[in-house]
């Protein structure tokens, strides 16, 4: 467990190669479960049947086949070659420059505010790429209603949003996007480390993979539970297009989206898609962090 500066700019480009490594592994094997909620979140806007996990995924198969599941990886590896890195590495250095001198840990509050802030500030950089990957996501929505794609691809999604609606347009839906990172972050940094950290000192299991493991649920389901809300509204805001055929926009802002959602679908659609997010959130943690902590052993470097 860290409990002291790790000093240098070499431990800080391995610590971003090695979270970038760590992430990459942790998003193909986790992404056709985020392609599901995605789906699952955006399910309202155009229909009313009600459906769930199961149906989603059968659906996408039979009409696209296996790899269906994994339209708009490509985007999302990218964004997390610049989110992970940062939030990463970020809470490591923000999580030494407040921890006093002769303090062994940070409070679990102090540690929620540090993985919020820089959970935020990785999203605002990663907040490009998340868009092209929502986007395409929902592209698949398109086909299976017999309508024809908005995007062949993440170059082509990027080119024709930027043309369309300017370079701004690539950060829409940063606010609600923001949102959620910080939410997502408070729970997922702060409960990891604050849970590892506590199962450890009470000798429920070690700093290995079975420590790493209960860690990384308690996490998961901490920052489902924070930032499923956040996570439905930031999906349906980088979705809609910047001007409908019409000349206006479904929803005006964050907030009025979120009024709107309520309105509609009740107040439990602000949770649609929690089970896929916590199973995915599970895993994708688990892989993550074991992978992490095992290339960062391996690396010379001292536990997260």
């Amino acid at each position: 467990m860290k409990t002291s500066k790790e000093n240098g700019g070499h431990n800080s480009y391995t610590k971003l190669f090695l979270t970038s490594l760590s992430a990459m592994v942790a998003e193909t094997t986790t992404f056709p479960m985020d392609l599901i909620k995605t789906r699952l979140q955006l399910h309202g806007e155009s229909s009313s049947r009600s459906t769930n996990a199961f149906r989603v995924a059968s659906s996408i198969v039979k009409e696209q086949g296996p790899f269906g599941l994994y339209r708009g990886l490509s985007p999302a590896i990218l964004r997390h070659l610049f989110y992970t890195p940062i939030r990463i590495v970020g809470y490591e250095h923000l999580r030494s420059l407040f921890l006093a001198p002769d303090s062994g840990s940070l409070s679990l509050h102090a540690k929620a505010l540090v993985g919020g802030i820089s959970g935020s500030i990785a999203q605002v950089v990663a907040s490009p790429a998340d868009l092209v990957k929502v986007r395409m996501q929902a592209d698949g929505r398109l086909r299976s209603q017999g309508l024809q794609p908005r995007y062949s691809g993440p170059f082509d999604a990027l080119t024709k949003i930027v043309r369309a609606e300017g370079i701004i347009g690539l950060w829409k839906g940063v606010v609600p996007n923001v949102q959620r990172a910080f939410l997502v972050n408070m729970g997922e940094l702060a409960c990891y480390d604050h849970a590892k950290r506590f199962i450890i000192e009470n000798q429920i299991a070690g700093d290995n993979i079975f420590g790493h493991t209960f860690a990384s649920v308690i996490s998961g389901l901490c920052a489902t539970t924070l930032s499923c809300p956040a996570d439905v509204v930031k999906t349906r805001m980088m979705n809609q297009a910047a001007a409908s055929k019409e000349g206006t926009i479904k929803y005006n802002s964050s907030y009025d989206c979120l009024v709107k959602t309520v309105k509609v679908e009740g107040l439990r659609a602000l949770w649609k898609g929690f089970f896929p997010t916590w199973a995915r959130l599970g895993p994708w943690q688990f892989v993550f962090w074991v992978s992490y902590e095992k290339f960062r052993k391996l690396a010379g470097l001292s536990s997260f």
